[in-house]
């Protein structure tokens, strides 16, 4: 629906108001043009919703009112970066890399015996202290520490690496699970 000559005179009357009522919001003269031509932009497009006999006025503040706090919260949201120095901060690195490390090591300590499973399983994913596992094991520690050592080196040999530090390359942490499990000390 085309607007009416007569709410097309309504609105350029009300031009000023509006400017005026834009600077108490902005306090930015460039800001506040910019805020009177968007609220004029959407009241021209929005002219069948207008109630002929009602305050025109009323419903041009609120338009603007509407837009300004819409686009201040949008601001409040986004994060100055002209330069793109933040955006080349924010990496993210591929996944699958790890999950299949994770599931490569599945398959490895399958391939364990039972008494090297249980030992690396123990103090390399538990946690356990060597003196715990030996106690859990019934064994003397040495024989644990052994276990775990030889199960270490079996796990690297079945998974291809030669040094703990391989695991997952540029994509794992230092503290990531699979690699602190692979390179605890004996």
């Amino acid at each position: 629906m085309t607007p009416t000559a007569e709410f097309k005179t309504a609105l350029l009357a009300e031009v000023a108001h509006l400017r005026f009522f834009a600077l108490s919001l902005t306090n930015m003269p460039d800001r506040a043009d910019d805020l009177v031509q968007e609220t004029l932009i959407k009241a021209w497009a929005g002219a069948e919703r207008f109630q002929s006999g009602t305050s025109i006025r009323a419903w041009l503040f609120t338009i603007m009112r509407n837009t300004f706090y819409s686009d201040y919260r949008k601001a409040r949201r986004e994060v100055q970066d002209t330069d793109g120095e933040l955006a080349a901060k924010l990496t993210s690195h591929p996944e699958q890399s790890g999950r299949l490390e994770l599931e490569d090591l599945k398959v490895a300590l399958a391939q364990l015996s039972e008494d090297q499973r249980e030992a690396i399983l123990l103090v390399g994913a538990s946690g356990v202290s060597y003196e715990e596992a030996a106690a859990i094991c019934n064994c003397a520690i040495g024989t644990i520490k052994s276990r775990v050592n030889r199960a270490r080196q079996k796990l690297m040999e079945l998974m291809g690496i030669d040094a703990p530090e391989e695991i997952g390359g540029e994509f794992l942490s230092a503290s990531d699970p699979v690699r602190s499990f692979m390179s605890q000390s004996t």
